[in-house]
């Protein structure tokens, strides 16, 4: 979803920036990009992109790997389903270029779209955010005319890597809209004292949330925590929050999610603690944010492998789900007390950053408006 929000937003800015200049556009470019989203019934793309100007189309899809035996035929039958809407939003739109970020959903679309360019000249591209791709954007890329991934580690799982290309995970512009002071005064927060960043994403994450709870009070000795909880606990968060004392109230801010003040509570952190989704290996090199990663363990190993590549380059510290009641606290008190560590990591993290990814990532695209394929088979 990020990934490909950073890559319209820069190919907006390309419109922007056309639109602004006296330069006259090539023949057969208007300088403008008409973009359709094609979004899950289920996902979070219908509140997020009402935000944004952009054309958005719901289809039906679901999963099918790790599923359980009673949901497989009805998750088959939605990818089927999403296969026939998906062919209709193409033959209608016409799109020179389809551009996929991985997921279930995009199963349907790029195999609609693969058909389709096999009578009319349509680029497939598919980016890979984390270091493995999974099932979905396996199959994808072997129908794709272009693979980009974030890291070059993630080469190795691809046969054919004549048309991979490193670009870095693409990042959202307004994330560093903000500078550092105004981002620590908007969440009202004391300059003198470390911040902790706690998430878990969109829908937050349970385990973190509940150890983060249990050890609250004493945190706030010492610190101060941005703590964005998702909406499934946000009852039991705001209990807690209101059962502070008030000595230590004042330090603790929490809220259910956070979209555009999202790259101000990264601004404000000295440590972070999160899950080890895709966005870990853009989003916190941009801010070189030093983190405890815990990978969601009821899933693919796609978060482990995230973290532990962050781990390796000397920028995250990884605890296991399962060792968060006992190691949480004390990691989180050890690095905070540590600032020569933190400084040491923040360099690491920051040395992974791939600022123009989704740069890169849209004149890709751009490339591919104008070199179409006929479709790989």
């Amino acid at each position: 979803m990020y990934p490909a929000l950073a890559v319209l937003k820069a190919l907006q800015a390309q419109d922007e920036s056309i639109s602004a200049s006296d330069e006259v556009a090539s023949p057969g470019d208007s300088g403008q990009h008409e973009v359709v989203w094609i979004g899950g019934e289920k996902g979070i793309e219908i509140d997020l992109l009402s935000r944004e100007d952009v054309t958005l189309e719901i289809i039906p899809a679901a999963g099918v790997h790790g599923v359980g035996i009673r949901a497989l035929p009805g998750n088959l039958w939605d990818l089927f389903k999403g296969f026939f809407a998906a062919r209709r939003i193409i033959k209608d739109f016409q799109p020179d270029v389809l551009f996929l970020t991985g997921g279930y959903l995009a199963v349907p679309v790029a195999v609609a779209g693969w058909l389709a360019s096999r009578s009319q000249q349509r680029s497939l591209a598919v980016y890979v955010p984390d270091i493995e791709p999974g099932l979905a954007l396996r199959v994808t890329a072997r129908l794709s005319d272009q693979i980009l991934v974030t890291v070059e580690e993630s080469m190795e799982y691809f046969n054919d890597q004549a048309n991979l290309i490193v670009t870095g995970y693409p990042t959202r512009q307004d994330l560093t809209a903000i500078p550092r002071d105004e981002a620590i005064a908007r969440f009202m927060l004391s300059p003198e004292l470390p911040t902790l960043l706690v998430f878990g994403g969109s829908k937050g994450a349970r385990s973190i949330n509940q150890a983060i709870l249990s050890i609250l009070p004493e945190l706030l000795q010492d610190l101060q925590v941005i703590h964005i909880s998702g909406n499934l606990d946000w009852p039991t968060v705001k209990e807690v929050s209101n059962k502070l004392p008030g000595n230590i109230r004042d330090r603790y801010h929490s809220f259910p999610y956070l979209y555009k003040e999202m790259g101000a509570a990264l601004n404000t952190a000295d440590l972070v603690v999160s899950r080890a989704g895709a966005a870990v290996l853009g989003e916190f090199p941009l801010y070189g944010v030093p983190a405890i990663l815990v990978p969601y363990p009821h899933a693919w190993r796609y978060q482990e492998i995230n973290a532990h590549y962050l781990e390796s380059r000397g920028a995250a510290i990884v605890l296991q789900d399962h060792e968060l009641g006992m190691h949480l606290y004390s990691t989180i008190t050890r690095l905070v007390n540590d600032p020569q560590m933190l400084r040491e990591m923040s360099q690491a993290m920051s040395s992974l950053a791939t600022p123009q990814a989704a740069e890169s990532i849209a004149n890709i695209l751009q490339d591919l408006v104008h070199s179409p394929s006929s479709g790989r088979i």
